[in-house]
């Protein structure tokens, strides 16, 4: 599962045991060397679908990481891309790439690096303040986030975003029971369950509670009307569904829309 240049099974030990943010500092370095990075097939498939909904003025990438997101956003926006994270490593490691890509002066949007916690942005503007996004994507970010916290989280994002404003990322299908990846997903949810009653700080990660009728439930409270699409490339299942769908979470004109 990781190359070489990845962290060490000590490492991955240590940062087991620490808080998310914590965790993500010491892991940042090699990072983008581990199966938790987004895949490039994923974010390629994600900006072509994002393409016909464009083109977006400014876009952010929420839980950025090491900027891998944010070349999804450089492709569709055309005035400014912002990554938010609330590990500072990881903003570093995501920061040079960003600073190595300027020094090329490929004419693309401006790009800016924030610190911050999802649950309570920066960006989040006052009444007499206009929201300052009209994209805002994440990828693999919201296993880190309990499913109490996303009418929240969903709200915090509601409010950067302008009217019309499009929120979207990409959700996989849940593995069919019985088959091996089913296995796995729940062995390693009863480890971070088990882990966490027993050791502090506690490290989220539950993949397995983010489903899409939940998202769409609470998206549609928060103030968004909803969409998916399938992303091409992936497949579909013996039932016909897709293997991986996007989201698109519109911020309506006001009031509660019903999900589509």
């Amino acid at each position: 599962m990781f190359s070489p240049e990845g962290p060490t099974l000590r490492e991955l030990a240590v940062q087991a045991l620490s808080s998310v943010e914590h965790g993500y500092d010491l892991l940042a370095a090699k990072f983008d060397h581990t199966p938790f990075r987004t895949p490039d097939s994923v974010l390629d498939a994600v900006a072509s679908a994002l393409v016909p909904l464009g083109p977006f003025d400014d876009g952010l990438d929420l839980c950025c990481g090491t900027g891998a997101g944010l070349t999804v956003l450089e492709q569709v926006c055309r005035g400014s891309v912002t990554g938010v994270d609330i590990s500072a490593g990881m903003l570093e490691v995501a920061r040079r790439r960003v600073t190595a890509e300027a020094g090329q002066d490929n004419g693309g949007p401006r790009v800016a690096l924030v610190r911050g916690d999802a649950r309570s942005l920066p960006f989040a503007a006052a009444p007499s303040v206009a929201p300052a996004f009209d994209l805002v994507v994440s990828f693999g970010a919201f296993g880190h986030f309990l499913p109490g916290e996303l009418p929240g989280l969903f709200a915090q994002v509601h409010s950067v975003l302008r009217q019309g404003g499009r929120f979207a990322f990409p959700i996989g299908a849940p593995a069919r029971p019985g088959t091996r990846a089913y296995w796995a997903l729940l062995g390693f949810d009863a480890v971070m369950r088990v882990r966490n009653a027993v050791w502090r700080p506690p490290f989220v990660m539950y993949y397995r509670d983010f489903r899409l009728a939940d998202v769409r439930r609470e998206l549609t409270h928060a103030g968004f009307a909803v969409e998916t699409c399938a992303l091409p490339g992936f497949g579909r299942r013996p039932d016909g569904s897709p293997r991986c769908r996007m989201v698109v979470a519109t911020r309506t004109a006001g009031g509660y829309p019903v999900s589509s």
